[in-house]
């Protein structure tokens, strides 16, 4: 296995404050002012109530493996890390993520298996998007 492409995902400015947490290897979510709803994918207003006013926790960054696949094949730069694993993380806070779970034997990764958030640093950042690191877990 070789290591996973580490590419940049598009840059949105209201997600200023996870990129700045990510950045330091902290993991921080909105979570929702009126209804306490955790929100993923990080944004400024709450997709279950609507309301525009949040703040931002850090949050623990475990989970568990909520569903995963394999992938032996792949196309582009994910061509040589083959094989690997996609999976939806579910955080302790609620939220599931759509991921990767980094490990030596990704063969061995389990629904219900115990997950930490790691951070990827980007090999080469964008001097226009302050973007620095990623969200992966490993397994604990």
């Amino acid at each position: 296995m070789s290591e996973l492409p580490a590419l940049a995902p598009p840059y949105n400015p209201e997600a200023e404050p996870f990129w700045t947490a990510a950045a330091d290897g902290r993991l921080v979510l909105p979570r929702c002012n009126a209804c306490e709803h955790y929100i993923w994918y990080p944004r400024a207003w709450c997709p279950v109530c609507g309301n525009d006013e949040v703040r931002w926790i850090e949050v623990s960054g475990q989970g568990t493996v909520y569903a995963c696949t394999l992938l032996h094949k792949a196309m582009g730069p994910w061509r040589d890390a083959a094989p690997f694993v996609v999976a939806y993380v579910e955080l302790g806070e609620g939220p599931r993520i759509l991921t990767n779970v980094v490990t030596e034997d990704p063969g061995a990764v389990r629904i219900g298996d115990a997950v930490q958030a790691v951070f990827v640093r980007l090999a080469d950042p964008s001097d226009s998007e302050p973007v620095q690191a990623i969200l992966r877990f490993e397994r604990r």
